[in-house]
């Protein structure tokens, strides 16, 4: 039988730092990448390159054009709506599942408290930087924090599959549809809501939060036209 040779880790590395640059808008949708330059400009072969673009073909952030290669994908507005539509879901089962613990167990409460107000700090920290990239990271955290403290090990791991393509989004969330200093705002009253073991309200802004960063999201995008290559 023949040995598989891959090299996940630097396909992994490379999928993290293309989506970075789109993300930061360095890479424009319809941005051409070619993979013979992609190999050279981060000095690898073209065995990683090959498996970060079909990484990021399979979660919709890279399309093909033909024999020209592959191009960063425009914005779908659908899909991204749809994703946002089962995160808003995960987001707001996490919350209520996290308050609940929080108000059946005072030191899970002040465990959650403490970690998310070290986040917020950071997150207020990336914001007054004007770094994109952190806030896109530590916005994640924040998530990810909820997504573990709802006692729900598979919260985290079903949410993965959305952040992949929603961490493009966010970029373009922090660029055209909403204040930072609005989104940390929102992250502040849901992690109020869940230390206090409100289970109602936690749910509800989580809930809103997400569907109000998307909707706000599609009208920006529809009110400067669809992005197209």
């Amino acid at each position: 039988m023949r040995a598989l040779r891959t090299a996940p880790g630097l396909a992994e590395q490379l999928y993290s730092a293309v989506l970075d640059e789109i993300c930061d808008g360095a890479l424009a949708p319809g941005a051409h990448l070619v993979q013979e330059q992609l190999a050279e400009r981060f000095e690898v072969s073209r065995q990683p390159v090959q498996q970060a673009m079909a990484l990021l073909k399979a979660d919709g952030l890279v399309e093909d054009v033909g024999k020209r290669g592959l191009r960063v994908a425009a914005l779908d507005l659908g899909r991204m709506q749809h994703h946002y539509e089962i995160r808003a879901a995960l987001d707001a089962l996490a919350a209520r599942r996290a308050a609940e613990r929080a108000q059946a167990d005072a030191a899970v409460a002040r465990d959650i408290g403490e970690r998310g107000r070290a986040i917020l700090a950071d997150g207020a920290r990336a914001v007054r930087d004007g770094a994109p990239r952190e806030q896109i990271h530590h916005d994640e955290v924040f998530h990810k924090l909820i997504y573990e403290a709802s006692g729900n090990p598979l919260m985290e791991r079903t949410a993965e599959t959305h952040w992949r393509f929603l961490r493009r989004v966010m970029g373009d969330v922090l660029r055209h549809a909403e204040t930072p200093r609005e989104i940390w705002r929102q992250h502040g009253e849901i992690l109020a809501a869940v230390e206090a073991g409100d289970a109602d309200l936690a749910e509800e802004l989580a809930r809103a939060h997400i569907a109000g960063a998307a909707g706000r999201l599609a009208e920006s995008l529809a009110n400067k036209g669809a992005e197209k290559p």
